[in-house]
């Protein structure tokens, strides 16, 4: 009986081994490589020009005046390439000193603003208009239409420009594309990448403790029989 045990509990270890060992594998490859980076290097935060982006604000318009038929429920003084605009309900730019609508963010004024932020004097090779991001994309769940304006740079630097309110949204580069790429394998959402919610990793945390408890039973169980031989 003991003997039959032992038989079922070495089956059921090996064969959970082998069907969780790559996910382990990816686990401690990917864990190794998040406790090895500076997390504010993967942010993008050494490219980030660290000075003021905006001049003093005066001579603001009130925002009362800024349309009569709008109703202001949210309002925020920001500067777009320098100058005071108002982000208004968080979908209409105010010039705040002329009061003036303003349209969506150019290819040119998307070109500037990236260069503002951006340290270093790089060329730019593109700029591409999003209007929509699947679920890998590295802008992901970011305000939508943005300029990604593409600099000439070793590690394929990217900047987002939200098109609307002319924020600057993100950097990505390559380190972090690798940090994004073994982060799906960290938290198995190959889906959307984010959600450590999900079935798969539930599962499969089950099946990882199932594996240790079914190595702890092995191992008392051959020291038991080695103590009776």
């Amino acid at each position: 009986m003991r003997k039959n045990k032992q038989y079922y509990t070495r089956r059921i270890h090996r064969f959970l081994g082998v069907f969780i060992g790559i996910q382990f594998f990816f686990w401690t490859l990917s864990g190794l490589y998040f406790s090895w980076t500076d997390i504010d290097e993967i942010h993008g935060d050494h490219f980030h020009q660290d000075h003021m982006m905006h001049m003093t604000a005066s001579n603001l318009v009130d925002p009362a005046s800024l349309d009569s038929t709008l109703e202001i429920l949210t309002l925020e003084l920001r500067f777009v390439r320098h100058q005071p605009h108002y982000w208004v309900n968080e979908e209409k730019l105010f010039n705040a000193q002329t009061g003036e609508l303003k349209g969506e963010i150019t290819e040119e004024e998307a070109k500037e603003i990236a260069k503002i932020y951006i340290k270093g004097d790089f060329g730019i090779k593109e700029a591409e208009y999003l209007t929509e991001t699947g679920a890998h994309h590295e802008y992901r769940g970011r305000p939508l239409p943005a300029w990604a304006i593409h600099f000439d740079h070793p590690e394929n630097l990217v900047a987002y420009i939200d098109a609307k309110s002319g924020n600057f949204e993100r950097v990505r580069h390559s380190s972090w594309r690798w940090f994004d790429f073994l982060w799906m394998f960290h938290t198995m959402d190959y889906a959307g990448r984010d959600n450590f919610n999900n079935l798969l990793l539930r599962a499969f945390s089950l099946f990882g403790m199932a594996t240790i408890v079914s190595g702890f039973t092995l191992f008392f169980m051959t020291m038991k029989k080695k103590k009776k031989a």
